[in-house]
């Protein structure tokens, strides 16, 4: 899709999130900042909200909105790291990467805000983040509430540990229904000119499941592919629009023993497409079902994805979870 993403161009204010609980929360939070956990599945609209409240609470939200996606950190090396553009002023290679992430932490959190009398840091996917270093992300909140609100994202709240949950207030974002998706929906085809019909509207959110992301990207490829969203474009698009080609190729380059390819598409499908652990656990099942796998690989992968589910339903990273799928099962195959 060449076009810019229509969930870049059509990012909602904060009067167009489809919950109004969650509207009339962080309205409140404008003129009277407080720090906040935002709790909910993937793709629920969990930073689209808090873009959404930075814009109306910021003369300047580009400057005063520092976002750091704390999977950046956990999920790779000292040296990758170092090597990203956002991150290599702030350290030094000597650092260990314990001293690498708190550094990041301090840094952010110390600028002085460039508009207003405050800025918003937001920590996306904290659920990552190991209970030291919380204690750490606890005393740079202490150290810097005067002039920092502080945002944690988080999809499991019990993994934040007691001193940071009481420091904030909580606003849970559940999954939008199919009406609420089905109305943002209609409100982004009117503005981009483009014929619709209820039943062909419908049909993407309730594709959907949710996920404000799938919704949005479905109707913009089914708009792109048909140049309407119509239930029978919807259907015709939709069905063409799956990851199955993505997903077989994770498992080729898992069978085949080039693990760095098959994480590399994994976090594509987890970071971009907005899938949870779970799904893409069972979507790799599927596909696998449906390949030309011998016997002996599909029985070892469903052998080895009974532990790993388990995992997943319990752990704090799918990433981690599911490339130790792919390595067991492939280094299985190579035995």
């Amino acid at each position: 899709m060449d076009a810019p993403l229509w969930t870049e161009t059509h990012a909602p204010a904060l009067s167009d999130l489809p919950q109004p609980e969650v509207r009339d929360r962080l309205r409140r939070t404008v003129d009277e900042p407080m720090n906040l956990v935002l709790q909910g599945p993937v793709g629920v609209g969990k930073t689209a909200a808090v873009r959404a409240l930075a814009r109306e609470a910021h003369d300047d939200p580009d400057a005063d909105l520092v976002e750091i996606n704390v999977a950046d950190f956990f999920g790779r090396s000292k040296k990758q790291i170092a090597d990203d553009p956002r991150f290599a002023h702030l350290v030094d290679r000597s650092m260990s990467k314990r001293e690498m992430v708190k550094h990041v932490f301090s840094e952010a959190a110390s600028y002085a805000p460039i508009a207003g009398d405050y800025k918003t840091i937001l920590f996306d996917n904290a659920e990552t983040v190991r209970k030291d270093f919380q204690q750490a992300l606890r005393r740079v909140m202490e150290r810097h509430h005067r002039t920092t609100q502080f945002v944690i994202a988080t999809r499991q709240p019990s993994r934040l540990i007691p001193p940071i949950r009481s420091r904030c207030f909580v606003v849970p974002v559940r999954k939008p229904t199919t009406d609420e998706l089905r109305d943002v929906l209609v409100e982004i085809v009117k503005r981009e000119g483009v014929d619709y019909d209820d039943a062909g509207v419908e049909f993407v959110a309730g594709y959907a499941d949710g996920n404000v992301r799938r919704a949005i990207l479905s109707a913009q490829a089914t708009a792109t592919a048909e140049g309407e969203v119509t239930m029978d474009a919807a259907h015709r698009t939709i069905k063409d629009v799956g990851h199955d080609d993505q997903l077989k190729s994770v498992l080729a380059d898992a069978r085949a023993g080039d693990y760095r390819d098959a994480r590399k598409t994994l976090g594509t499908l987890l970071d971009d497409e907005g899938y949870e652990g779970g799904d893409l656990l069972r979507a790799l099942l599927r596909v696998a079902r449906r390949s030309d796998l011998g016997n002996d690989d599909l029985a070892r992968l469903h052998r080895v994805a009974g532990a790993v589910d388990l995992d997943i339903a319990t752990g704090t990273d799918d990433r981690l979870h599911l490339t130790h799928l792919l390595t067991a099962w492939g280094e299985e195959a190579h035995a």
